[in-house]
């Protein structure tokens, strides 16, 4: 998992949350929301609460993870620390996103400069998706495009919502899985948040 973060920007841990943990981290998230306000003016300023790990002691267990741990830390270092740690509750109508970046390019450089492949691609930061709930096409997963973390450049502004935008010649890939997965991707990968299509929304830490 780690050399595909590095490789391809992203990777999907399988079943790293029991069941009785979902539903306590759950419990911890929904308690959370129901008795907090929404933190920013956002159209979609309903859907997430901040520093989850300053909230709850299972949404800080979580997060320290080993299985978390075992894969960034060969590419952060064991000093790496949480930028964020946002709880998301997305409703089944949720619309999507722009293909984005979460933070950099840390490498900029223009389209012409390629990268020396022997030189091992530098990951910054990396967003990890604690999935709550089972996410899957209807849901309105997050999409990457692989590759995308190492083109030292931000989308093309003109395709911010082309459903179809690739790089290198690589399509998007959607991040779907069940309750109790962990999506990880580089932050200067190209993603977005798919449109829902009758599903039951995302629920994620």
């Amino acid at each position: 998992a780690s050399q595909a973060l590095e490789r391809d920007g992203f990777a999907v841990l399988r079943s790293v949350l029991s069941e009785s943990e979902i539903a306590a981290l759950t419990a911890e998230l929904m308690a959370v929301f129901a008795d907090s306000e929404p933190e920013r003016e956002r159209s979609d300023r309903a859907e997430f609460r901040y520093a989850m790990l300053n909230r709850g002691p299972l949404s800080q267990a979580a997060a320290g993870h080993p299985a978390i741990l075992d894969t960034i830390e060969p590419l952060l270092g064991g000093d790496c620390h949480i930028i964020a740690n946002t709880a998301w509750n997305n409703p089944p109508e949720f619309a999507g996103g722009r293909w984005h970046c979460d933070a950099g390019p840390h490498v900029p450089r223009p389209a012409d400069v390629p990268w020396d492949d022997r030189i091992p691609y530098p990951v910054f930061a990396i967003g990890a998706h604690i999935l709550l709930r089972d996410c899957r096409l209807a849901d309105g997963p997050t999409a990457v495009i692989p590759g995308s973390h190492r083109s030292g450049r931000l989308a093309p502004h003109d395709r911010l919502t082309d459903p179809d935008l690739s790089y290198d010649g690589r399509p998007p890939v959607l991040l779907e899985g069940r309750a109790g997965d962990v999506a990880l991707f580089v932050s200067d990968a190209w993603h977005r948040g798919t449109p829902a299509n009758g599903g039951s929304g995302r629920l994620f830490l």
